[in-house]
């Protein structure tokens, strides 16, 4: 059934106008027609069935019949990404919403070869992609910051820093083993640009307490691809797949 993401309060008989974007996808893209039932969810009230009652020119109408599911969300993790080439971005975005992660934020780094993202079309990835994932929450995707201005402002958020240098135990040895059914602390996974984190960054990582240096293998990973990995391996150790 389509799932759609809406920002409005969602409570039994209530009615909902979408807006005009979803309301042409789902008319005129995917053909439904009054009666005909979706699923939609806001971050906040869980997930509801709800059915297409008025369909025209100007707009869409559902009426909410009934909650399916209650409001449940993941582990606190963040997934913190340099800017790479906008293509790549896309898809980590995309990757990091399915995989389970809360937050995307950007980082600018030393090495970093790009310097802008559109926040708006980021953001509209990560909602498409916890729609088609069944999530009931949608990633919140952070604005870049530069590395050291986003560490001078760090909490107690513990971080797994992807050092490719070599000397760094794998991940799945760096991480802490938890208890199952007790949830992990917050975390945060740092994956750095094309070319990598300069000594001085790497120093500044490796110095910080709440950091933990691990390898990601013999190989020199492209930074969508050791995004991907990185969260896999922690979801299998400390999230929501353990």
């Amino acid at each position: 059934m389509i799932r759609l993401h809406v920002r409005n309060p969602l409570t039994a008989g209530a009615g909902l106008a979408l807006e005009p974007d979803q309301a042409r996808y789902l008319t005129s893209v995917m053909r439904r027609g009054v009666g005909d039932e979706v699923l939609v969810f806001n971050g906040a009230d869980g997930e509801w069935r709800a059915r297409l009652a008025e369909a025209g020119k100007r707009g869409a109408l559902l009426a909410l019949v009934e909650q399916v599911r209650p409001q449940a969300v993941g582990p606190d993790l963040d997934l913190v990404i340099a800017l790479v080439k906008r293509t790549r971005l896309e898809t980590i975005v995309e990757k990091a919403a399915e995989l389970g992660a809360r937050r995307v934020r950007l980082v600018i780094t030393e090495r970093t070869n790009a310097d802008h993202t559109r926040i708006e079309r980021l953001q509209a990835i990560a909602t498409e992609a916890a729609e088609q994932t069944g999530r009931l929450d949608v990633p919140e995707i952070v604005a870049p910051l530069k590395l050291e201005k986003m560490l001078s402002t760090w909490n107690d958020r513990r971080l797994l820093f992807c050092d490719e240098a070599g000397d760094a135990p794998p991940v799945l040895d760096a991480l802490p083993l938890t208890a199952r059914g007790r949830g992990p602390e917050p975390w945060a996974i740092l994956i750095g640009p094309e070319g990598g984190f300069s000594p001085a960054e790497r120093d500044r990582l490796r110095a910080l307490p709440y950091a933990t240096a691990a390898s990601l293998g013999p190989r020199i990973l492209r930074a969508d691809t050791a995004a991907i990995s990185a969260l896999t391996l922690w979801q299998a150790r400390l999230g929501d797949w353990a």
